[in-house]
């Protein structure tokens, strides 16, 4: 088939699946170019042979429109085979061409190892939460920055209408309008996915915690990326799993070399990575290397969980590439979540299991029944009627500017020998420090002086990080932020 008749087959199989119902408009001409990676001119015409078979029609001046019948549904139609989105990754954005910070080039740990970070963790956050103390450490974004107010005015409102809940309405899979919004989302961006595929969940760390014990069991090991986001390590150790770290490039991701020869040498019974902004060092997977790490496990059926929770907040021009995009097989579980680009609060996620989806949604249901409804029946108005990208664009924007800014600072009020990470999305900075400096030391002297940061020790099991620590750029600069920064900064000093 030529590039326009795909186009087309896979906007009418969204069509078909539901992500565009009858009435509703589908990408602009120039959107939808952008998205899918094509001309204006492939565009239009997948629009002309969709409007031939009757899937959508033109309305002048406003766009292009799913067609709907008198009983309100979308038109059926033999629906070719679904493309996979381009999704093409965004330019470089961040602190520019300053050299990133690098982890240490330390092997792959010999043998698995048990999993202890959550006491450290559950200490660290317990004092972010210190009043007035400057949240450099906080793993949170900013709650001012995010529509908090209008989501509520929804919740509200269906907590009026609606004085009793059906939970049967609310058991796994989730909420069917949320569940299309989502779907929707995954379309708009040039990656279609199927609805009866996606769980809703309590979060990106329920969605995480779920597919990790659909595909593995205790005792397994489990592979995950060096540094890594702790919520990961959490998951394997209250699954009573065990983790062997692969190095991770600060531009790359995960060494793709040194995770053969770890899946060479002993049974791996799955893999857990951030390829899109990764907590902490914020890179964005180049789309080959992610096509090769799927095919690596793949080809040993090793299963590969997939945490995309920042995919809204890149800083390029379009949103990254998944893993899932490149997956064949039905191996890679893509997890992700509103809590970073919308609603903290309201604790809304899903997974994409694919062949472990029945699995997936069993446990689920043995975990914690249901989701809340009036969240995500709230989210799911807020996506349907309000500017959402308009949101993100502005987010987006904020972050851009504030990772920029912090970099800048740092190099400035931090001794000799710091280095910074380039972060291609997200609002997180990881930091080098001179070797002699312990992250902890430094964390509990910025405490005693209202500051807070993340140790590099949360990170890992070893202490290959122990001079490193994570920055949070998500709150808006302050004198107060600045006078922090030249603080840890003459702390640092005085340490080394």
């Amino acid at each position: 088939m030529t590039r326009y008749e795909t186009l087309a087959d896979e906007i009418e199989a969204a069509v078909q699946r539901g992500v565009f119902g009858a009435g509703e408009r589908v990408l602009s001409v120039r959107r939808a170019s952008r998205q899918y990676g094509v001309s204006i001119k492939t565009v239009l015409h997948a629009y002309a042979l969709l409007e031939s078979r009757g899937v959508i029609e033109s309305r002048p001046q406003s766009g292009y429109f799913v067609r709907g019948r008198a009983n309100g549904h979308a038109p059926g139609g033999a629906a070719g085979p679904a493309a996979a989105g381009s999704g093409n990754p965004g330019s470089a954005g961040g602190s520019g061409a300053r050299r990133a910070a690098k982890p240490p080039p330390a092997a792959p740990t010999p043998a698995p190892a048990q999993v202890d970070v959550s006491r450290l963790v559950l200490s660290t956050l317990r004092n972010i939460r210190v009043q007035d103390a400057v949240p450099l450490g906080s793993p949170y974004p900013d709650p001012s920055l995010y529509p908090w107010r209008r989501i509520n005015q929804y919740a509200n409102a269906i907590a009026r209408r609606h004085a009793s809940w059906n939970l049967i309405d609310d058991l796994p899979p989730g909420n069917p309008e949320l569940i299309r919004q989502i779907a929707r989302r995954y379309a708009e961006n040039g990656a279609p996915v199927d609805p009866d595929e996606i769980v809703v969940t309590v979060g990106a760390t329920e969605a995480i915690n779920l597919s990790l014990q659909a595909v593995a069991k205790p005792g397994d090991t489990v592979a995950v990326e060096s540094p890594t986001y702790y919520a990961m390590l959490h998951a394997i150790e209250r699954l009573g799993m065990r983790a062997i770290e692969v190095p991770t490039h600060p531009a790359l991701g995960i060494d793709l070399d040194a995770l053969a020869r770890v899946v060479a040498r002993q049974k791996i019974a799955a893999c857990m990575v951030m390829p899109n902004f990764q907590n902490p060092l914020g890179f964005q997977m180049p789309d080959e290397r992610k096509a090769q790490l799927v095919e690596l496990l793949g080809a040993r059926e090793i299963p590969v969980i997939e945490n995309d929770v920042y995919q809204e907040l890149y800083f390029g021009d379009t949103r990254p590439s998944t893993l899932k995009r490149f997956d064949t097989r039905g191996l890679v579980l893509h997890c992700a979540s509103f809590s970073k680009s919308l609603s903290a609060s309201y604790r809304i996620g899903w997974a994409m299991p694919g062949r472990f989806r029945a699995q997936v949604e069993k446990l689920k249901f043995l975990n914690t029944l249901t989701t809340p409804s009036v969240p995500q029946v709230a989210l799911a108005d807020y996506l349907r009627h309000d500017g959402y990208d308009r949101h993100l664009r502005r987010l987006r924007r904020f972050y851009r500017q504030q990772a920029r800014l912090m970099s800048a600072m740092v190099l400035r009020f931090f001794p000799a020998g710091t280095q910074v990470s380039e972060p291609q999305g997200g609002y997180v900075l990881w930091v080098e420090l001179p070797a002699r400096i312990d992250s902890m030391r430094l964390y509990e002297a910025a405490l005693a002086r209202g500051v807070t940061i993340g140790p590099g020790y949360m990170f890992s099991m070893r202490n290959d990080f122990h001079h490193f620590i994570r920055l949070n750029y998500s709150y808006p600069w302050t004198s107060q932020t600045e006078a922090a920064l030249k603080m840890l900064g003459e702390l640092v000093a005085s340490m080394a």
